[in-house]
């Protein structure tokens, strides 16, 4: 038997005697399904655009609820931006700052500060602020948050009573059964999609807290690598393209569709069960991804590159917000909001007090916007990344950023040098207006420097082994070919 198995079995059990101890209050509060994709680009959705992924339960919560089309993750990889849905704060400010454990380039010019890799358990979690409400809280799905090779800072560190296939690692090992994910137990049919797995331990979840409120954060290993769909999927998708005509179309992977398409399922099931236990009018559904799509098994087109790079691509991602009653339903909203607003907007829409989002610090609540009012009181958003990405196509220097109003300056640590882009009128980011604009320029990065001090940002420094006559990374054979296509 896993030495995992006992904390999943008591932690369903832990679940399971929650309701005689919260049933009376059930009613007063709505129930919260946070569900994140991990590397789903901004327009892998039909309902963002896609040209060939159908999404249909996915586009029904958009018409059902407000879709935000300049919505940003708060990192361009994945721990950092899930430290920040889980704090509400920066990940410059945690020090959060790589997926874990990260990778450096054999030959880096600079080196990566000494940055944290785990989610503190000093760290006041939203599971944490509504476990303490009296809901029955589970974390079902990845969590890469927690020290490699160990079980500390899991989800139940963090405010979960049931933690199911999370753990240190940032991927499966396969989608297919056998996973060998010590979390999720028992082990699946040989061949069962672990994306259907994890709808159907949510769907058991939610069947068991049903008397109660609950807080279900479902963080889905799709669509991240390997990309394997489910292969009825995949073929449906090869006929698809090839009635199409792959040249006329931007999204053309099968394999990947098809991994969208499960993960739209999954959300399907969710919400089927919600409105077969009558509990769709009092569940708050959120829908969003950890960072951009990844190129080139994606495209992100109109934006620029995708995941890991310092661009739109890589941190504009969708959202969609379900609150029922409350948000008109079909509406859309262009208003910049960021990762960490959801922790204060769910302290809200959930009813608590203003002070259990104390904590949550950096992040800005959505609650009136959601509720047809105005938008947030601010215009600026920031970007900190001390680390390479040479290993992905399209990857990042080591940067940091500042969106102000339609305007987003990018400033990159090797050199220092920025560039300047107005996102409004130029969303691929094509036209450097740095030099033609120098006042903005400067002030936009006396902005960036001046939120770097206040957060405590940490900064890479000068590799004293650094060879100037060598490249920073030499990409394996294989992604080179693909990097010169």
């Amino acid at each position: 038997m896993s030495r995992f198995l006992p904390t999943v079995l008591l932690a369903a059990a832990a679940t399971l005697a929650l309701p005689a101890r919260a049933h009376a209050a059930a009613p007063q509060k709505p129930n919260v399904v946070l569900i994140l994709a991990d590397d789903l680009g901004w327009t892998d959705l039909a309902c963002f655009g896609s040209d060939l992924h159908e999404t249909p339960a996915i586009d029904q919560l958009a018409r059902d609820g407000m879709k935000f089309t300049q919505n940003y993750s708060a990192c361009t990889v994945c721990s950092p931006t899930r430290s920040a849905l889980m704090t509400g704060k920066y990940p410059a400010r945690t020090h959060i700052t790589d997926w874990i454990p990260g990778a450096m380039p054999d030959n880096p010019k600079l080196l990566v500060p000494d940055w944290t890799k785990y989610l503190p358990l000093e760290e006041t979690s939203i599971a944490k602020v509504f476990k303490a409400a009296g809901y029955a809280t589970a974390s079902i799905g990845k969590w890469h948050l927690a020290k490699v090779g160990t079980q500390e800072s899991y989800p139940e560190a963090h405010g979960f009573d049931l933690n199911i296939a999370g753990t240190d690692k940032a991927q499966p090992p396969t989608y297919y059964a056998p996973w060998k994910i010590p979390t999720l137990k028992p082990e699946g049919k040989d061949g069962e999609h672990v994306t259907d797995r994890l709808a159907e331990e949510a769907v058991k979840f939610i069947e068991r807290a049903k008397d109660q409120p609950f807080f279900l954060y479902l963080p889905h290993f799709a669509v991240h690598t390997p990309i394997q769909g489910r292969p009825d999927l995949t073929e449906k998708y090869r006929r698809k393209i090839a009635a199409k005509g792959e040249d006329k179309l931007i999204h053309k992977n099968p394999d990947y569709a098809a991994l969208t398409e499960g993960l739209d399922i999954a959300v399907g099931r969710v919400r089927a069960k919600l409105a077969e236990l009558n509990l769709t009018e009092r569940t708050i559904v959120i829908f969003t991804s950890d960072n951009g799509g990844r190129v080139p098994t994606t495209s992100n087109l109109p934006l620029r590159v995708g995941k890991a790079s310092a661009y739109e691509g890589g941190v504009r991602v969708p959202l969609i917000v379900s609150w029922p009653g409350v948000t008109k339903p079909g509406t859309v909203s262009a208003s910049p909001v960021i990762t960490m607003d959801l922790f204060p907007s769910l302290v809200e829409m959930a009813g608590l007090p203003a002070s259990a989002a104390r904590t949550a610090v950096d992040g800005v609540s959505i609650a009136p916007l959601l509720r047809g009012g105005t938008k947030p009181a601010r215009d600026t958003l920031f970007w900190h990344y001390p680390h390479h990405q040479h290993y992905q196509l399209g990857g990042a220097m080591p940067y940091g950023a500042i969106r102000s109003g339609d305007f987003k300056l990018v400033e990159f640590f090797n050199d220092m040098h920025v560039e300047l882009y107005n996102i409004r009128e130029d969303i691929g980011e094509k036209s450097d207006l740095a030099t033609a604009q120098p006042q903005r320029t400067a002030q936009l990065r006396a902005r960036l420097h001046s939120w770097r001090q206040e957060v405590g940002a940490q900064m890479p420094t000068p590799n004293p082994t650094h060879d100037p006559s060598r490249p920073e990374f030499t990409p394996p054979p294989g992604k080179a070919k693909k990097a010169a296509k």
